[in-house]
């Protein structure tokens, strides 16, 4: 890593796990570049089927005055998740649709670069910026009619 934007990112990350250095290490040095961090104390994720996903996330890029939060691809189980902020009573429903809060695990990559088939769409950037929920719920939508008007 050779400036601090990577570094801040990956403390960030780590941060969430029980042991930060163990999974710093496990990104550095493990076999298989992956760790598995707990949902629900810094962030929560809602995943999403890929096409879905991939609309949506070209949606969140085009809204005016809207950072986007990290957003992960697993392209074996053809999915992506979004980061947003814990909420412990948050509900989402579709077809598909899995929110990942307190008590679930997500397998992340490090910041820097993909592990697997896993791979960061957006990275986080090491500030704690996440995706709105109301901005995803809005991109969601956008999605869903772009992909019916596609049918």
């Amino acid at each position: 890593m050779r400036n601090a934007a990577p570094k801040q990112a990956m403390e960030w990350l780590a941060a969430a796990a029980a042991d930060p250095r163990a999974c710093k290490r496990e990104w550095e040095h493990g076999e298989s570049g992956t760790v598995l961090l707990p949902a629900g104390r810094f962030w929560d994720v809602l995943v999403v089927p890929e096409d879905l996903g991939l609309l949506a996330l070209d949606a969140l890029l085009r809204l005016p005055r809207t950072e986007p939060g990290p957003t992960l691809a697993d392209t074996a189980s053809r999915r992506v998740g979004f980061f947003l902020p814990p909420d412990p009573v948050s509900r989402w429903v579709g077809t598909g649709i899995r929110y990942a809060g307190r008590g679930a695990w997500i397998a992340v990559p490090p910041p820097y670069r993909a592990a697997g088939a896993l791979r960061w769409l957006v990275p986080p950037d090491g500030t704690g910026t996440l995706h709105t929920p109301t901005s995803v719920e809005l991109a969601l939508f956008q999605a869903a009619v772009a992909a019916d008007c596609r049918r």
